[in-house]
């Protein structure tokens, strides 16, 4: 589809590769594809090709580019980095390295470096690196271009709008629009398919309202060029809007999500042209005098809905087409293309596509003429739905005013703590924390390039009706990209469950998920999808920052270290050596990565890997620390430790091998998880023992004061 596109956009030399396409052309065609292409996300001008078999062979070869032809020392950059079969694994580590390289260049130069900007760069430079060998690239949209600037706020899973315009292109929307014909999706959401096909009928290119590309500020764009074709382009869409024919429209049963519908499509400037209201499948009604054209949707599928409940919508969807489109051509995007039997409609074309990473179908259906039995302003006969299937769409209005006061409570909860968490340099914190027993969910905010937001599903009791959880958790999912001010694609959903010996810290993916995130100064790297937790404890911030403030001059040692993070605090406060263990390999290496991200000096600084209660046991000879942070897990009956673990049980033991390790004018920080936990002050009596704990708490937790438990522990003198 997008090397077609790019053929209709007046290029010769086109070449299909993978999921992209290669083009050789003038830079007036690459600013025509970054204008006109519906479908590419982004636009690259190679660059370079180099081999890249190590870090530092990566930071050489792009110091050897003349990056004075590309931009000025007082412009901004911003670097894409990604790899595949290379020794170069981590992409964030492989995007620092070449923007040290462009920034080391400039400052040998003159002195002064060139700073970066991860929203809006002067250029951004995209590096691809497979089996060791980079191409390096200026990417011209700087942007991805399925944003189309157009939509605030979406339903849950929505498409982007690059996708939307690509399945409407396979449904050979263009040449229906250019007959005249008439479009409706009858499951609209916010609107994109409808804005999509607007664009399509009227000629308006789809970046026309952009302001920022990412040739804007290189050093080669040709401004009165580019001008030249923004002019043209408004021309083109004055021209196709006065003269469009076309009759477009959609419904959707959601009062909130046509609102947020009609106020993207005001965005777009098509509320003269597109139709939108409420309205239930089964009772679904278009204006009578419409010929017949493409009716598109994309209905909820096994990922979005339970899997039995999305059979009884698609049943009552094929209902609808039968009675209100007979003579139309149809399209149904699908995750579930089992489901299309649901439909009772021939199916003759299957387009297999991805959206978000679910392997989805475009199925193409013709609707006979004559299979509409009745008027077509006649609301569709709801004598055929099930009592099933009329128990879930009840559930679903039940949940509505639910939904409503869920919303309020996390656009309260965000007013308050993000214009807090700006002004303390946080970059994760915690909005919402299952404050409304129907929805148990804990909503964490990560700032990182964008703004993302992590859901932890708590598993619901037996108890409670696994259809009205479901229903529920979508009316919540809903809600949360609108009020959170986030990209629905950027919220990632996981299930809180209890955790034991070798699924304590299980793998649940490798999609690299991985962004930058800062905390009182300090970066971090966190992984929003492959773990249950992401790579650092919020509710520990405040332990962290004590330890940062205390740690100059100081020996600093970290037990059941996790990823480093008060490592790095301490570190950055000041710490004149550090000793970080942990068990596991991987996190003691995410660990490295953390500090590598804040200070280029590795110091005395050591990370151990070895089995935290074993280590204690038998420390090294001579090892003495200022500063101790112990963190033991609640419990842990991992094959890897030489014995089970309690942290009630066994904390006194551990806190006594701990102290011995403590000079006499040290301090050591214990700190747990565990909800009902009791320090054994008679058996630690020979210790100054401080209760922390309430004031450990940070402000976005203060509604579960028990969340952890924390102690200030000296030795008496």
């Amino acid at each position: 589809i997008l090397e077609a596109e790019l053929v209709s956009l007046g290029l010769t030399d086109v070449r299909a590769v993978g999921s992209g396409a290669y083009f050789s052309g003038s830079l007036e065609q690459a600013y025509r594809v970054c204008l006109w292409s519906r479908v590419a996300n982004k636009v690259l001008l190679p660059l370079a090709e180099f081999p890249a078999g190590s870090p530092e062979e990566l930071y050489q070869q792009v110091r050897e580019i003349d990056w004075s032809r590309h931009m000025n020392v007082g412009d901004t950059l911003a670097v894409d980095f990604f790899s595949a079969n290379s020794a170069i694994t981590h992409t964030q580590y492989g995007a620092l390295k070449v923007k040290d390289a462009i920034v080391d260049q400039f400052r040998e130069a003159s002195g002064a470096r060139p700073s970066v900007d991860r929203e809006q760069p002067s250029i951004r430079i995209n590096v691809y690196v497979f089996r060791n060998k980079a191409r390096l690239a200026l990417d011209l949209a700087g942007l991805s271009l399925h944003r189309r600037g157009y939509r605030d706020a979406a339903t849950i899973a929505p498409l982007k709008e690059n996708l939307a315009a690509a399945l409407l292109y396979a449904m050979d929307w263009p040449a229906l629009a250019g007959q005249g014909r008439s479009f409706c999706d009858p499951m609209c959401g916010s609107g994109t398919f409808l804005i999509e096909a607007a664009m399509m009928a009227t000629d308006c290119a789809p970046q026309l309202q952009r302001d920022y590309f990412g040739f804007i500020g290189w050093k080669g764009h040709q401004p009165e060029l580019w001008q030249t074709l923004r002019e043209e382009a408004r021309q083109r869409f004055e021209t196709g809007l006065t003269g469009c024919r076309n009759r477009i429209f959609g419904s959707d049963k959601s009062s909130k999500v046509i609102e947020i519908a009609k106020a993207n499509i005001a965005r777009a400037g098509f509320s003269q042209l597109i139709d939108v209201r409420v309205d239930n499948l089964e009772q679904l009604r278009y204006p009578s005098e419409l010929p017949p054209g493409l009716v598109l949707c994309n209905p909820p599928y096994g990922v979005r809905l339970d899997n039995k409940a999305a059979g009884k919508i698609y049943s009552t969807l094929g209902r609808a087409f039968r009675d209100v489109f007979g003579g139309w051509r149809a399209g149904v995007f699908t995750g579930s293309p089992e489901l299309a039997h649901r439909l009772r409609l021939k199916t003759h074309t299957r387009l297999k596509c991805s959206n978000g990473g679910i392997d989805c179908k475009l199925l193409r259906l013709d609707i006979p003429a004559g299979s509409s039995g009745r008027a077509a302003d006649q609301p569709v006969a709801q004598n055929p739905a099930s009592p099933q299937e009329k128990s879930t769409l009840s559930i679903w209005r039940k949940n509505d005013l639910q939904a409503e006061m869920f919303a309020n409570r996390l656009r309260k909860n965000f007013k308050s703590l993000e214009k807090w968490a700006r002004s303390e340099a946080i970059g994760c914190y915690r909005v919402y924390d299952a404050d409304l027993p129907e929805y148990a969910l804990a909503i964490d905010v990560y700032e990182s390039d964008q703004r993302y937001v992590h859901v932890q599903e708590y598993r619901a009791p037996a108890s409670v009706d696994k259809a009205l959880a479901a229903a529920r958790l979508q009316a919540a999912l809903a809600e949360i990209p609108g009020v959170l001010g986030c990209a629905p694609e950027a919220v990632r959903l996981k299930e809180r469950r209890r955790q034991s010996g070798s699924n304590q810290y299980e793998k649940l993916g490798s999609g690299g998920d991985v962004h930058i995130i800062e905390e009182y100064g300090c970066r971090f790297e966190v992984n929003l999808s492959d773990y249950l937790d992401t790579g650092i404890f919020a509710d520990h911030r405040k332990i962290r920052q004590w330890i940062g403030k205390a740690a100059g001059g100081k020996r600093f040692l970290n037990l059941f270290a996790y990823t480093g993070t008060a490592t790095v605090h301490a570190v950055t406060g000041g710490a004149v050596a550090s000793t970080t263990v942990d068990m596991s390999a991987n996190y003691l290496a995410w660990a490295e990565r953390n500090l590598a991200l804040n200070t280029a000096d590795t110091g005395p600084h050591e990370f151990i890997r070895a089995d935290c209660l074993a280590w204690l046991a038998e420390p090294p000879e001579g090892a003495r620390y200022d500063l101790i942070l112990l963190d033991p897990p609640t419990f842990s009956n991992s094959t890897r430790m030489e014995q089970d673990w309690d942290v009630q049980r066994d904390h006194v033991r551990l806190i006594r091998q701990a102290m011995r390790l403590l000079d006499a004018d040290g301090l050591l920080i214990f700190s747990n998880n565990f909800r009902k936990f009791r320090l054994d002050q008679d058996k630690l009596d020979c210790y100054l023992i401080d209760n922390k704990s309430r004031d450990s708490i940070p402000r976005d937790f203060s509604r579960n004061p028990k969340i952890h438990q924390c102690y200030f522990i000296r030795h008496r003198q």
